[in-house]
């Protein structure tokens, strides 16, 4: 095994099949975010969503996708561009892997590609004992989900992050007050027909119990973007307040646990989840005035 791959190995305490998995999955996620860096691709975009908070500030829910927004829209965007950079620096580290950019059929400004692996295999490769991987089928694939937003609304600021393995390098950001609005668009904003995405719910308490400053024109931005809100038309914090209440009344608390369960290795964190509890954590954002 790669020294550099054994050493990120060694921060996670893998003690079964899913444990590696996870794993496994999120050292690509590191990889792949190295080749970005190699190609220039944050030149022109960031990294931002929950694989973002994970890997950049130690969120302990794991995240499956990378999501990124362009600095400014760009129609004629390629994201196939940097599938080589992402393949390359994958296999200099000892994972076989590629890098698909599936075409859009329709008028979303997100574009989408996956990062395809052997999951069976490369964990034979991390613990060297077949016996360890027997639960996963042969020819199980590993997929990584890769979109990035051309269209990306106005009224938001970046910074450069830096992360120390496999190697130093730095990674294009939000800056977290813009990112805390991104994920109260989702979750003002977002409909999944009956279902409930419980991992906005798990990010919305953890920005509120370490960064809970909320950067309101930005979401102001995104919701007349994305038409809940006219142009025009004005957030503030009475607003808001109003909107992000209505979501926790409208919460169905259990199937948001149960939608996240899969992501979080202590669960029991959980367990108070409520409506009065949410209600609770929404009172704690602070809210940019200056911005309102």
């Amino acid at each position: 095994m790669n020294e550099a791959i054994a050493r990120m190995l060694n921060r996670y305490e893998c003690q079964s099949v899913e444990d590696h998995v996870r794993a496994l999955r999120e050292i690509m996620q590191e990889i792949a975010l190295l080749g970005l860096w190699r190609s220039k691709f944050f030149e022109k975009a960031a990294f931002y969503g929950g694989t973002a908070l994970r890997i950049l500030y130690g969120m302990e829910r794991f995240s499956e996708d990378l999501d990124f927004s362009l600095l400014k829209p760009m129609k004629d965007f390629d994201l196939s561009r940097y599938s080589g950079a992402v393949e390359r620096e994958l296999r200099s580290f000892g994972f076989e892997a590629t890098m698909t950019t599936r075409e859009k059929k329709d008028e979303s400004p997100v574009q989408p590609a996956f990062l395809k692996a052997n999951t069976l295999k490369h964990l034979l490769i991390i613990k060297t004992a077949e016996e360890v991987a027997w639960p996963i089928s042969r020819g199980q694939i590993l997929k990584i989900k890769i979109e990035v937003d051309t269209d990306p609304p106005p009224g938001f600021v970046t910074e450069n992050k830096f992360i120390l393995q496999p190697i130093p390098f730095s990674v294009r950001t939000f800056v977290l007050p813009d990112l805390f609005a991104g994920k109260m668009h989702a979750v003002i904003c977002r409909r999944w027909k009956s279902r409930v995405k419980g991992r906005d719910w798990y990010d919305l308490v953890w920005y509120a119990a370490n960064h809970p400053q909320l950067h309101l024109s930005h979401l102001e931005q995104r919701m007349i973007q994305s038409g809940h809100l006219k142009q025009g038309e004005q957030m503030n914090r009475e607003k808001f307040v109003a909107l992000i209440t209505e979501a926790v009344d409208k919460l169905d608390v259990n199937q948001a646990r149960r939608e996240v369960e899969p992501f979080v290795k202590n669960t029991d964190a959980l367990e108070v989840w409520s409506r009065e509890f949410f209600q609770d954590v929404v009172k704690r954002i602070v809210v940019d005035q200056a911005s309102a």
